[in-house]
């Protein structure tokens, strides 16, 4: 049970930080929000998907 609790932490972590570096965010936010998605890893993606992607506009 550990191990999925911690493959399921692991994986959302790596889906974040590809997430944070493909966005048109600044250099400097990407790597804040990487450092705080490693450092913070549960709340970090937490916080990163309800407040760091930027919005995207449809036409």
């Amino acid at each position: 049970m550990e191990f999925l609790i911690t493959a399921f932490i692991v994986i959302f972590n790596v889906v974040a930080i590809v997430d944070a570096i493909r966005t048109r965010l600044s250099i400097e936010k990407k790597l804040l929000w990487i450092a705080l998605i490693i450092f913070v890893p549960i709340i970090g993606v937490m916080l990163y998907f309800l407040l760091g992607r930027p919005e995207t506009q449809t036409a």
